[in-house]
C-alpha cells in the first residue's frame, strides 16, 4: 500500500510539474492548486507512517518530509525558473536523501553505524558540489553564450567597415537585429 501511495505521488508530480517545466513558467492559479496537492499528498504520507513503529516510522516520516521538501521545490523552480531556484531544487534532493539514509542508520549500533552516518555525509556533501557546481556550469555556459554572440557581433560589424553609405548602415542594422544589439 505505501509503495502505490509514493508512486502515485512520484506519477501526480511528475505530470504536474512536466507541462509547468516545459512553459517555462505557470500561473499564480496553477501554483496554488499544485501546492495544495502537494500539501494533500504530504498529509497521506505522512498518515500512511502513522500505524509504523520504531524506527520504520522515523524512516517513513523522513521519506514523506523530503518528497514534501522536494515537491515544493519542485514547484518554486516551476512557478520563478532560476539558477537559483533550480539550484535549490537540487539541495532540497540531497537534503531529503541524506534525512533518510541518516535515519538508516540509526538501525545500526557501533561502528557500523559511525561508518553509515559518515557515508551518509559524504553523500550529502556531494549531492550538494554536484548542486552547486550544476548552477555554476549554467552561469558559465550564459556567460560564454553572451561573450561567442558579442565576438561575432564584433565580425559582422568589422565586415560593415568596409561598406559606405546606406549600405553600411542597412548592414549595421542586419548585425544589431541579428545579434540583440540595439
Amino acid at each position: 500500500m505505501r509503495k502505490l501511495q509514493l508512486t502515485v505521488f512520484a506519477i501526480a508530480m511528475g505530470l504536474a510539474f512536466g507541462a509547468a517545466a516545459a512553459t517555462h513558467a505557470m500561473s499564480k492559479s496553477e501554483y496554488t492548486a499544485a501546492k495544495k496537492t502537494i500539501e494533500a499528498d504530504y498529509k497521506g504520507l505522512k498518515a500512511g507512517c502513522e500505524p509504523m513503529l520504531a524506527n520504520a516510522k522515523d524512516i517513513c516520516n523522513a521519506e514523506a518530509n523530503g518528497k514534501h521538501q522536494v515537491a515544493l521545490a519542485e514547484l518554486e523552480a516551476a512557478y520563478k525558473p532560476s539558477d537559483k531556484t533550480r539550484y535549490n531544487w537540487g539541495v532540497a534532493k540531497a537534503d531529503a536523501v541524506y534525512a533518510v539514509d541518516k535515519e538508516k542508520c540509526d538501525e545500526l549500533a557501533g561502528n557500523a553505524k559511525d561508518v553509515c552516518v559518515k557515508e551518509a555525509d559524504a553523500k550529502h556533501v556531494a549531492a550538494k558540489a554536484d548542486a552547486k557546481a550544476h548552477m555554476k556550469v549554467v552561469a558559465a555556459t550564459k556567460d560564454a553564450a553572451l561573450d561567442k554572440r558579442d565576438a561575432e557581433y564584433a565580425v559582422a560589424k568589422e565586415k560593415c567597415d568596409a561598406l559606405a553609405g546606406s549600405s553600411k548602415d542597412t548592414c549595421v542594422s542586419e548585425a544589431k537585429a541579428r545579434f540583440g544589439k540595439s
